[in-house]
This record gives structure tokens, sequence and C-alpha cells, in this order.
């Protein structure tokens, strides 16, 4: 019996969504160069499989019928980072969000800055959605 498609992507096929946000319009050369450009060179089979999962799984849409074959983001970054988003609270955090807030906020790494607009972030929001 054959596996089910993954719905979820895999860190190459999101590193190539972001070449496709980025950019908009494009073809498997042209996420290739920008690609190596950031210092991932793949090889031109490897990015065009990539593009084909993509396309197969809904997160892209070949936008004519001439070669090279072009297309554009099906999904938008928001869309797909609210649902991976969404992924992680529930596979790591247990479904909340405040323990993924205290995580964050724990963490040494985070700049004053990023601090500050975090709780920024928290007043701002506060209240917008309770009752």
């Amino acid at each position: 019996m054959a596996r089910p498609k993954a719905r979820e992507l895999t860190e190459r096929e999101l590193e190539v969504m972001h070449v496709f946000w980025d950019r908009g319009e494009s073809t498997a050369v042209d996420v290739r160069e920008a690609l190596a450009g950031e210092g991932r060179d793949l090889a031109y089979t490897t990015v065009a499989t990539l593009v084909r999962i993509l396309l197969d799984k809904g997160f892209l849409t070949q936008t004519g019928d001439e070669r090279p074959f072009k297309f554009t983001p099906a999904r938008t970054y928001e869309e797909v980072s609210r649902s991976l988003l969404g992924d992680l609270v529930q596979k790591v955090f247990g479904g909340s969000r405040a323990r993924l807030l205290m995580q964050l906020f724990e963490e040494e790494k985070l700049t004053p800055a990023e601090r500050k607009g975090l709780k920024a972030l928290l007043e701002t929001t506060k209240g917008e959605k309770d009752p």
C-alpha cells in the first residue's frame, strides 16, 4: 500500500517557498540561482524536483504552458507560517500559546529590543479577543 502524501513542508521545500514568496513568479532556474546566491548550491534536478513536489502539494501553481515553466505561490507566507506555527503549538506546547510565549520570554538569546517588542505586542492585543 502506498504511503499517503505528506502535506507538511520539509526544510528544503520551505527554503524554495521563501524564494517564491520573495521573488514572486519564477522558474526552477531562477530559484536555483537565488538559493546559490544565499550559499545553497543545489543541483538543478534537485530544485526542479522540489518545485514539482510543491506543485503536487498545492503550494505552487504553474502560470503557463511554455518552457521554461513559471510558477507562483498558491499559498501566502502568512497562511503557511500560521499553519506551521499552529502545528508547532499543538505538537510541542500541547496547544498552549501561553506556554509558547513563556518559552520565548525565557529564551536568553532574545535581544532587549525583541523582548520590548513582544511585551508591546502583548499589551496592544490584550483584551482584543477577551469577552
